[in-house]
């Protein structure tokens, strides 16, 4: 966690003003003086004045394997949100990326920003795996042109796929971006339906066994 993170979760002051404090020299981490973008460690003793600082709550992660039929949202309009998989103490928590309704696997949930921020801002390119299945056998052709990129609207679509089924109807499919529905637009300008997609990890995460409908504290 970053210093000024830090400073303000332990005392309720704003990041800005705690980099303020920072650079008047006010802070101190194990006896020396802190610098601005220092990462306090959990067992680093930080100090404003005379004061030592006491992280009043750490961050909550929580993994869902998110069934199909489930919306990423608190208002579902009629269908069944994840919130409805998870005891009321998550309410507040907020999903990490996307994944819709049709879609099922792994979602992360947190209170931390800035971890959200950091597996889904596109600089830091975290990879994603899925299964998916398709209606209709995949040709080599098609399959090349997909590795080599599609052309959207919002932009070029790269996939690795691999590890596919004897029939080419499944396969796994690899990607560090996340545009919305991404991989279904993907195969859909090629004129494939994607009748199934599951994601299996997330950057360092993975479902691990976890079963469909179930969630895990990180």
């Amino acid at each position: 966690m970053r210093l000024n993170a830090f400073i303000a979760q332990a005392t309720g002051i704003s990041r800005r003003k705690a980099d303020e404090l920072i650079k008047a020299g006010r802070v101190s981490i194990d006896g020396k003086e802190a610098s601005l973008g220092t990462k306090v460690t959990d067992t680093a003793i930080v100090k404003l004045d005379d004061r030592t600082l006491v992280q009043t709550s750490r961050r909550l992660v929580i993994m869902v394997n998110k069934p199909e039929g489930y919306v990423v949202s608190r208002s579902g309009q009629g269908s069944k949100t994840v919130y409805d998989l998870l005891p009321s103490e998550y309410a507040s928590l907020k999903p990490v990326g996307r994944l819709d309704k049709n879609s099922s696997g792994l979602l992360l949930m947190t209170d931390d920003g800035q971890l959200a921020q950091s597996l889904t801002h596109p600089s830091k390119s975290k990879l994603k795996i899925y299964m998916v299945s398709l209606d209709k056998s995949l040709t080599s052709k098609d399959e090349l042109q997909i590795s080599q990129g599609i052309r959207l609207e919002d932009g070029d679509s790269r996939l690795e796929l691999t590890g596919f089924s004897a029939d080419r109807k499944r396969m796994t499919v690899k990607m560090s971006e996340g545009r919305n529905r991404q991989i279904r637009r993907t195969f859909q300008s090629l004129g494939y339906i994607v009748t199934k997609l599951h994601r299996i990890s997330f950057g360092e995460y993975g479902l691990n066994g976890l079963e469909i409908g179930k969630y895990v504290k990180l």
